[in-house]
């Protein structure tokens, strides 16, 4: 079956007419959403077309295939290289050279000796890979009508279906989190019969394929090698087939040949010989048997049905409604082409929705957090590595997960920093001389902290204390105790080391970190190596007032508690420059940065995620903050896009912030399956717009609730029911003629709350288990 460039351009131009004929004038919001599904009438020609599955896990992506199907295959712990230490121990003996090289504005020379001395060894980090794919082949298919292939987001199935002659085909794709694989189910009605070739395939080294029962395939490899680091890995994928319908099965040359089938199950197990990030001592050939061991016999109905219902258990607990127009009928890749030109509220809630599912696939406690790509890449040498980008990226990927009910889905989060605090000590010790622990830039599988890529983009030390704040938030929305406990020593052992690493500014007397640069921004003085960039002085602000408050409720470490509020006191403040912007470093470069239109705002971070900048609590900071967003434009990379959506938002300017999100929407930063294009593809963007969409809905800070504070006019009328505010309390937002209508508060925990609606506050009292309903009128 061929779908020609001609053919799809005809159909979209007619589903565009469709629309522009059909809508009414003022077209209603707030009817039905369209269903939380993506469609398309042709198969995938390229990977950003796939449709995704995951289980936090294991990956699969999905291209709907007539003739030839493939499922491209992901396990979250492949990864080049093995257990390594990059820091260079003789390089502690230039820090102070360096440091008084950058206090006196030397920066090329500073650069060039971080360069040469300072940086990690090898200088770059292990990628994440492909494991490989499962080919499927359908030899003696005729010509086929009805072609669909679907992605529902409810139930996390990825279904193909067509027609032959008389008979009608289904393939259905899973990944369980209950039972631990990628099922793959295949079936005809009618008179015709299912013939197919299977066949298991890798680009890593080592691989052997061969027959695994008389039903099954063993694929084993070991993973490769980079920067010099050997590959130690050993990986395994075994598959397992049930047949249905007097069907014949022959192995052959490390392939599966069946005919004559009315049905195929596939089941799909994957591991690596990882078991943490300093031991990869384990068995992928024995947890890969055992999976499947598991599961022998079982139908795939249960299965898929025990997989919906995991998968429900978080996805249902958020339901968004922005409405609908005649455009939610168009397939999927042709809602966002002409999503600059048509009103299709209900593909910003698709994306949202798009976003949940994404998280819950890449992000599950058990397994690793969503690195840069999530969970699915089809490359040994992905973009940028599909590493752990801490300058922003991993954090981005998590903004969204606690206001939409997804806590769990930081737990691997919250595992990787307990990981990252080991080997932070040691980098804080060897390269530093300092206690606690430091990450810079960017991490891996092997939890790698020392400064990579070079100075210019790498010798930034505040990627760890940045991820203690989602430690704090994590705490702050679910306020369990014992988990606070847990994580207190990460947030302590972070704020001792900059308490042992701050300078004292000779120009200004303020502590500053040096060195450090303002992420990834060059300033045109030189080099980009500084002395305490903006971001550095808000996110320490963070780490050391919430590392107080853990300490103040936990009733522990006085003396530290009077050395960080110490230090938080002499930070250097903010600084309004000469172009009336917030200054992005203690000079006031901003006006002679070679990039006026960055995509980095690093220097905004005071304004979100953190709130230490704001329109009623530092109105002069807020319209310098607006200065820089005007500056640095509106358009830019997929997840800096994002970025700027949650900027907008917090300065309550509505419009703007929409406006934004629909370039986001557009084919410019959205690929056809709506993964985010940087370009290429990083999930940072999914998780960043979804995260601008709730900003547009509902703010919680404090015990402060923010309702509707950059509710846009195209969104006159919707719902957004279950959102989380912090302090365990579940928020439904009930709109019309684009103000509220009603909302209602479920408390988990008693307590005071203040909720905000535009102007006015209502002051309450809550009582766990007790809702509560506020309409306009309890405004005052």
């Amino acid at each position: 079956m061929t779908f020609s460039r001609r053919e799809s351009m005809a159909a979209m131009a007619a589903a565009t007419a469709a629309i522009a004929t059909a809508r009414a004038p003022g077209a209603k919001a707030g009817a039905a959403s369209a269903s939380s599904t993506l469609w398309y009438r042709q198969p995938a020609a390229n990977w950003t077309e796939a449709l995704p599955v995951g289980n936090g896990r294991l990956g699969a992506m999905v291209f709907g295939g007539v003739h030839r199907e493939r499922l491209q295959l992901n396990e979250s712990t492949l990864w080049a290289g093995q257990p390594y230490d990059p820091v260079d121990p003789h390089a502690r003996t230039m820090l102070p050279k360096l440091r008084e090289l950058i206090f006196a504005g030397r920066i090329e020379e500073a650069q060039a000796l971080a360069n040469q001395s300072f940086m990690a060894k090898p200088l770059r980090q292990m990628p994440y890979q492909a494991l490989g794919d499962l080919i499927l082949d359908f030899p003696g298919l005729d010509d086929v009508s009805a072609y669909r292939r679907d992605l529902d987001l409810g139930s996390a199935v990825a279904t193909t279906r067509f027609d032959t002659d008389d008979s009608s085909h289904s393939r259905q794709v899973l990944a369980s989190p209950v039972d631990q694989l990628i099922a793959v189910r295949l079936s005809v009605s009618g008179r015709n019969r299912l013939d197919v070739d299977i066949a298991l395939s890798s680009p890593q080294r080592e691989i052997l394929v061969v027959a695994d029962g008389p039903a099954g395939l063993l694929l084993t490899g070991r993973n490769g090698s980079a920067e010099g680091i050997e590959g130690a890995l050993r990986f395994a994928a075994r598959l397992v087939t049930q047949v249905e319908g007097g069907a014949s099965i022959r192995g052959e040359n490390g392939h599966l040949r069946i005919r004559d089938a009315k049905a195929v199950t596939l089941f799909i197990a994957m591991a690596t010989s990882y078991r943490r990030f300093d031991d990869i001592g384990g068995d992928p050939l024995a947890d890969t048997a055992a999976t499947l061991a598991k599961v022998k016999g079982r139908p795939f109905h249960q299965i898929e049905i025990d997989t919906a219902t995991a998968h429900r258990r978080l996805f249902h607990r958020v339901a968004l409604d922005l409405g609908t127009t005649p455009a939610a009928q168009l397939p999927t890749d042709q809602r966002i082409a002409v999503s600059q030109t048509n009103d299709d509220p209900a593909l910003a809630a698709l994306y949202f929705d798009y976003a949940r599912y994404l998280l819950i696939c890449s992000s599950r406690p058990g397994g690793q957090p969503a690195n840069l790509q999530g969970l699915w890449n089809d490359s040994l040498k992905p973009p940028w590595g599909s590493k752990y980008t801490i300058n922003i990226n991993t954090q981005m990927n998590y903004w969204p997960a606690e206001p939409v009910a997804l806590g769990e889905c930081v737990t691997p989060l919250v595992e990787m920093v307990r990981e990252l605090a080991v080997t932070g000590e040691r980098t804080a010790r060897t390269l530093y001389g300092a206690r606690g622990w430091v990450a810079h830039h960017n991490t891996d599988l092997w939890r790698a902290t020392a400064p990579i890529d070079g100075a210019q983009f790498g010798l930034w030390p505040t990627g760890g204390a940045w991820l203690c704040t989602h430690l704090w938030d994590h705490y702050d929305y679910g306020r369990d105790p014992a988990y606070l406990k847990s994580i207190y020593p990460l947030m302590a052992g972070a704020a001792r080391f900059f308490l042992d690493t701050l300078q004292r500014d000779p120009a200004t007397g303020f502590l500053v970190t040096n060195p450090s640069m303002s992420p990834e921004n060059p300033h045109g003085h030189g080099g980009t190596l500084c002395a305490g960039p903006t971001m550095d002085m808000g996110i320490l602000r963070d780490l050391f007032s919430q590392t107080i408050k853990a300490a103040t409720i936990l009733g522990t470490d006085a003396a530290l508690i009077v050395q960080m509020q110490a230090a938080h006191d002499a930070l250097a403040p903010y600084k309004v420059g000469r172009q009336g912007q917030l200054q992005e470093w203690q000079q006031d470069w901003d006006a002679d940065a070679p990039e006026q239109d960055h995509r980095h705002v690093s220097h905004l971070y005071g304004l979100h995620p953190s709130r230490q900048i704001s329109l009623d609590g530092t109105p002069n900071l807020a319209v310098a903050a607006r200065r820089t967003l005007e500056i640095r434009g509106d358009r830019a990379t997929g997840w800096a896009t994002a970025w700027r959506i949650n900027l907008w938002a917090r300065l309550r300017e509505s419009q703007r912030a929409h406006d934004i999100l629909r370039f986001l929407l557009g084919p410019e930063r959205t690929y056809p399956n709506m993964f985010d294009a940087h370009p290429p593809f990083q999930i940072d963007g999914n998780f960043g717009g979804a995260a601008g969409i709730v900003e547009m809905l509902m703010g919680s800070y404090d015990d402060v609730i923010d309702l509707l504070p950059a509710l846009p006019a195209v969104w006159p009328m919707g719902s957004i029911i279950g959102l989380r505010a912090r302090g365990r309390c579940s928020v439904d937002i009930y709109w019309r003629e684009a103000s509220l209508e009603r909302a209602i508060l479920r408390p988990d925990l008693s307590g005071p709350r203040t909720v905000r609606l535009g102007g006015k506050r209502c002051s309450l009292q809550l009582h766990a288990g007790t809702p509560v309903a506020l309409t306009p009128e309890e405004f005052s």
